[in-house]
């Protein structure tokens, strides 16, 4: 039985954009084995994914910010001897870089495969590779991930990409129809105006229900101004990733920039409105089963645009 370890570890939508290959992959080699190495943080998605037997969390993010304790080295030895626990049949790098995914490579067990160095940025990460593959730089991440994987595995890419998540398992939350606001990102430059995002809320609730999550502080304070533009705006308390995902999963629809919880909608098939100020959708945009609409790339994006590809989308007279 092949026995295989992925390797993408962050960020969200890096994530996201791996288990299509995940899915192909399982029905391609059903006896297969697959464990996945993924930072920390992330874990309680990938755990969703019906092909992954294991999950093995790496908590990078964290360690570099104690580099120097004691307690951190103890849990980089945990995780080490967690990962050459098992020697692998394959193991399959989609991040391709040096530090966030070649260096785990390196250490586990097994045949290693990756991108060579006309394939991605970081080249010193192709020295850790036993087998080195060229998919098409310029095409979108999903399909270099299924390209990458179905070079290391001996298949090649055949059926419409599918994310492995089920949106009518997790359910629905509430039994009231609500549109969910993914405001925040980890680029500034990605982020849409918060003047827009009131405007945005105090329109969209004289109709419907709405929801604003946040994952850090800044964006809380942020999420609270907004939901206070109208009477039918909350802001739900911060939980994992399995729940938000459960959350996302009921809405009637979300509207957002270009943020992991925006391609997390996507793949989950929920209708979206995607907002795109700085980059480019070609390569790493929002894909899914479900209905999609960007606005923007490189550019402002009125308040009103966004109106009315919501009301394209049916929800709004």
């Amino acid at each position: 039985m092949p026995d295989v370890l992925f390797i993408k570890t962050s960020s969200l939508g890096d994530v996201i954009h791996h288990m299509p290959a995940l899915t192909e992959a399982r029905a391609k080699l059903p006896d297969a084995r697959f464990d996945w190495v993924v930072e920390e943080a992330f874990a309680p998605l990938v755990q969703l994914h019906p092909a992954v037997n294991r999950v093995i969390p790496v908590a990078a993010r964290r360690w570099r910010r104690a580099p120097r304790e004691w307690a951190t080295w103890r849990e980089i030895g945990r995780f080490l001897r967690e990962l050459r626990a098992r020697k692998y049949s394959q193991i399959v790098d989609t991040q391709g870089l040096f530090f966030k995914s070649a260096l785990i490579a390196g250490a586990a067990r097994g045949r290693r495969h990756g991108y060579d160095s006309n394939s991605i940025k970081d080249s010193f990460a192709c020295v850790f590779y036993n087998k080195r593959y060229s998919p098409e730089r310029q095409q979108h991440a999903v399909a270099r991930n299924r390209a990458l994987t179905g070079k290391a595995l001996g298949y090649e890419p055949e059926r419409a990409p599918d994310f492995g998540l089920d949106r009518g398992k997790l359910g629905c939350v509430s039994s009231a129809p609500y549109a969910v606001l993914l405001h925040g990102t980890a680029r500034e430059d990605k982020e849409w105006p918060e003047a827009n995002w009131r405007m945005l809320s105090g329109s969209l609730g004289t109709g419907i229900d709405l929801v604003v999550p946040y994952g850090t502080e800044a964006e809380q304070e942020r999420a609270s101004r907004i939901a206070a533009a109208s009477s039918r705006a909350r802001v739900p308390d911060r939980t994992p990733l399995d729940q938000m995902a459960r959350l996302i999963a009921g809405a009637s629809f979300v509207v957002g920039v270009d943020t992991g919880l925006l391609h997390l909608a996507a793949a989950l098939g929920v209708p979206l409105v995607a907002i795109f100020r700085s980059s480019k959708p070609g390569l790493t945009g929002p894909m899914g089963s479900g209905p999609i609409t960007v606005l923007g790339e490189f550019g402002d994006v009125p308040v009103a645009d966004v109106i009315d590809a919501v009301r394209a989308l049916g929800f709004l007279n």
